[in-house]
């Protein structure tokens, strides 16, 4: 028998609200069409699709609003509705998190919430994660398709064993990722290495060795 569903915090918990978005793990949230309309070219689309006039077709009702059940859980939901809601009514919230960061990015994807997605975007790259978890960072990023950040984030490996200790997303690193993190290390320190060897790179810049902070 499943459990009557839970209602979200404060602000997505409205008595006037004209939608309820479903959770994967049984919370209601009671929103506006119109800030995620505003937000998503998804959600404007979905909300003036027609009803269907075949008598069938359930369309799940509650207090006398349409239900549209989401695969996303809770938190990312709700962090998703937090950023389509206007800073008045909510805080952005804080994906300092990885995990948190990477499902957001895929849910700002499926929705087409560019800005989001960005916003997104910018806690992989945060540095205080990156000098922590380089690796975890690198394999969300590639999984995400987002080229700037595997780089800065496969930069920052360089300061991290060659052999990665294990991590929440390690099944997400494939053989061929692994491989080419470890040529591109390898590369790196066969350059540093020249440049040990051959100082001509200091004189060339400053004029002499002695000139050189």
């Amino acid at each position: 028998m499943l459990e009557d569903p839970t209602h979200a915090t404060a602000p997505f918990d409205h008595a006037q609200a004209d939608i309820i978005l479903h959770s994967s793990d049984n919370i209601d949230f009671r929103v506006f069409k119109l800030f995620l309309s505003l937000a998503s070219p998804f959600f404007e689309t979905l909300f003036n699709i027609p009803q269907s006039a075949d008598e069938t077709v359930e369309q799940e009702v509650k207090d006398g609003l349409a239900v549209i059940s989401v695969t996303e859980d809770n938190k990312t939901l709700d962090a998703l509705l937090c950023f389509c809601y206007p800073c008045t009514l909510a805080d952005d919230p804080n994906l300092e998190v990885l995990n948190d960061a990477k499902d957001v990015i895929e849910a700002a994807r499926k929705y087409s919430l560019n800005v989001i997605e960005k916003k997104a975007r910018k806690a992989i790259v945060n540095p205080k994660i990156l000098e922590v978890e380089p690796l975890r960072c690198f394999v969300i990023a590639h999984r995400g398709h987002l080229r700037e950040e595997t780089l800065l984030a496969a930069r920052y490996m360089l300061t991290q064993p060659l052999i990665p200790s294990w991590f929440q997303e390690i099944e997400l690193l494939t053989a061929t990722n692994l491989l080419s993190l470890l040529t591109y290390h390898k590369k790196c320190g066969e350059a540093i290495y020249a440049l040990k060897h051959d100082l001509s790179w200091i004189t060339s810049h400053y004029g002499s060795l002695e000139a050189c902070p």
